[in-house]
């Protein structure tokens, strides 16, 4: 299917338009270090996309990567490393681009230059995203968080009276402990479980041999059968 289709569009359009979870967000990191606000993660931006987009619905490229400034040793005797990256994202006719910037530390300059630029091209890439929505964490820019709410949980179905019926049957025939009683149950109810789903039929039959067990008589179906 095009990602020009309109029947695409009205569904990422959906998916786009729904709150934030808030299970999704990252709380901000204490400190100096790590973000200044709550974020989301970038595993999860792409997940999003992929789930939203689908996976052969968006790319992404790198625009630029540039070094900012000299790398240097800190007072730790790490290697400090900057990068600012921008990042065009493509959905369909739709482009989207950002910057993000990154940095690295780390004993061997060649590692603090890695971490540098996967930060800078992993926060430009979630700042492009930000653009379509709620999901890539646009909703956390508003002070008031009004689209960052838990989704509601779907009711579980309501049970038809048949199902009611077959459950009360089934408490009742657990409870009887008489070999008079089990016979009295049968000769009651066996009609009426004889219209329930045969699966909930056989569930009774096993009911009714574990009981046949115990009370070491012949099986009430094969009697009435008789």
């Amino acid at each position: 299917m095009s990602v020009t289709n309109q029947e695409y569009w009205d569904k990422a359009t959906d998916a786009l338009e729904k709150p934030l979870d808030p299970n999704n967000v990252k709380l901000a990191a204490s400190g100096n270090n790590g973000p200044k606000g709550d974020y989301i993660e970038g595993w999860h931006a792409i997940n999003e996309a992929n789930r939203i987009f689908g996976f052969g619905g968006w790319s992404y490229e790198v625009a630029k990567l540039n070094e900012v400034g000299q790398a240097e040793k800190n007072q730790k005797g790490n290697w400090s490393v900057s990068y600012i990256c921008q990042i065009k994202v493509i959905v369909g006719s739709v482009t989207r681009e950002d910057v993000g910037f990154g940095s690295g530390f780390a004993r061997n300059i060649g590692d603090a230059h890695e971490s540098a630029t996967k930060e800078a091209c992993t926060d430009a890439l979630k700042r492009a995203l930000r653009s379509f929505g709620n999901q890539f964490g646009l909703a956390l820019y508003d002070k008031t968080r009004a689209n960052v709410e838990a989704p509601a949980k779907e009711k579980p179905p309501e049970k038809t009276p048949q199902q009611i019926k077959a459950k009360s049957l089934s408490d009742e025939l657990k409870a009887i402990t008489t070999e008079a009683g089990f016979k009295s149950f049968w000769a009651d109810n066996s009609k009426e479980i004889g219209t329930f789903p045969q699966k909930t039929q056989d569930y009774f039959i096993n009911l009714f041999n574990e009981k046949e067990a115990g009370f070491a008589q012949d099986h009430p179906f094969q009697e009435a059968a008789e």
